[in-house]
């Protein structure tokens, strides 16, 4: 298990691009390759700040206490930097030149500092439509309890 940090997360998704999946290695079914990782408050907070949230929940523990969640939590689309966390640089998901065609998240219970956070992905279905390759693909992250903390449904438009 790695521990999260954001100042060492690789950014130049080109990187490496030759070992990533191509659309013909994507198997509908086939779990990706996943590795847990370790959530600091550190990078919650980082990363609330990054996006522009102030919310005392993520910052502050003295207040976060106060609140019915009773201490610091993440924000809920920190799924975003997890995904990436979780994979490697060979995930299908990492090649330049995908583009978002719609997604659909389901928050359960919010990842807290010291969760340990798995993720279970998977292309659900591929498809070409008007010469485009597309993908349909589901995450799912738990905690070290195995606690659900979101589930996401999303379609890409592949690179060719």
């Amino acid at each position: 298990m790695s521990v999260l940090k954001l100042e060492e997360y690789e950014n130049d998704f080109w990187k490496d691009v030759d070992n990533r999946m191509s659309w013909d290695q994507i198997i509908p079914g086939d779990l990706r390759n996943t590795k847990p990782v370790s959530l600091t408050q550190e990078v919650i907070s980082q990363f609330a700040k990054l996006i522009g949230d102030d919310n005392p929940l993520y910052h502050d523990e003295e207040y976060a206490k106060s609140t019915p969640y009773g201490g610091i939590v993440a924000p809920p689309n920190i799924h975003i930097v997890l995904m990436f966390a979780c994979t490697d640089i060979t995930d299908w998901m990492r090649s330049p030149g995908t583009i978002n065609c719609g997604q659909s998240w389901y928050y359960n219970i919010p990842a807290r500092p010291g969760d340990t956070i798995t993720m279970r992905g998977s292309a659900l279905d591929k498809f070409i439509k008007k010469e485009r390759l597309f993908a349909v693909h589901e995450n799912v992250f738990t905690n070290q309890h195995g606690q659900v903390i979101c589930t996401g449904r999303g379609q890409t438009i592949r690179p060719v």
